[in-house]
């Protein structure tokens, strides 16, 4: 039995290249968002799910608190802030350890994504309000959509979005060359119930991203920051 509920299956656009054989696909995705009030439309980064609670880190299968090395400086930030997250649960994504992007000019270890508390996921803006007391950053943001309603135009937005740079200049670590992001997660802006996380978040991935296999953690080396020896690295 787990101490604390893993985050959800986020499925795939059925536009999205990158699936694997144990992927879903949200064939029925425009009936979800058409016509949402507010949508945002995130960076998504390569590293590794990550969540902090009163109860400690976890990564995604959330089975038993994290242990590996690059969580080591993330456990101690939890150190510090532990007594402050009372039933938040605050999710976001990893970046200590690189694994098929590198990024050239990151700022930051741990970026949020969501905040779960209780069976509610809270609203972006609520998720940047805690995020920011915690001095802790969010996803890049790369685009909204507001009461969508024509579904090639939105597609033909995406497919536009995710050819880009990005925010922190990935680079292809198998190849050693600049490339596009790795993906994007579109998410309702608004809080919804952990019941309908299926129906108000989605993702592209771009094809051939993983480049790292099951024996990575033998040789991992840990992501630099611009600003090394600031007070987001190794706490």
């Amino acid at each position: 039995m787990t101490i604390s509920q893993k985050y959800g299956r986020t499925y795939h656009y059925p536009f999205s290249p990158g699936t694997t054989s144990d992927d879903r696909i949200a064939h029925d995705y425009w009936d979800h968002i058409e016509g949402t009030p507010n949508l945002i439309h995130t960076e998504k980064l390569d590293g590794e799910n990550n969540c902090l609670s009163k109860y400690g880190v976890f990564a995604r299968s959330h089975a038993a608190p994290a242990t590996s090395p690059w969580t080591e400086s993330l456990r101690r930030f939890w150190q510090l802030v532990r007594h402050d997250l009372g039933d938040l649960e605050i999710f976001g994504e990893n970046l200590y350890a690189i694994h098929s992007i590198e990024y050239k000019k990151l700022e930051h270890h741990f970026y949020v994504f969501g905040i779960r508390l209780h069976e509610h996921w809270l609203g972006w803006e609520e998720t940047r309000f805690y995020a920011n007391l915690l001095d802790l950053p969010t996803v890049p943001v790369l685009g909204t959509e507001q009461m969508p309603d024509d579904r090639k135009l939105f597609e033909d937005k995406m497919l536009m979005l995710v050819n880009g740079r990005g925010t922190f200049e990935p680079y292809d670590v198998s190849e050693g060359k600049a490339t596009t992001i790795e993906g994007i997660v579109t998410r309702n802006a608004n809080g919804y119930p952990v019941a309908d996380f299926a129906k108000n978040l989605f993702k592209y991935v771009r094809k051939g991203h993983v480049k790292t296999d099951v024996h990575w953690i033998r040789n991992w080396k840990r992501a630099q920051l611009t600003n090394e020896g600031g007070k987001h690295v190794d706490l």
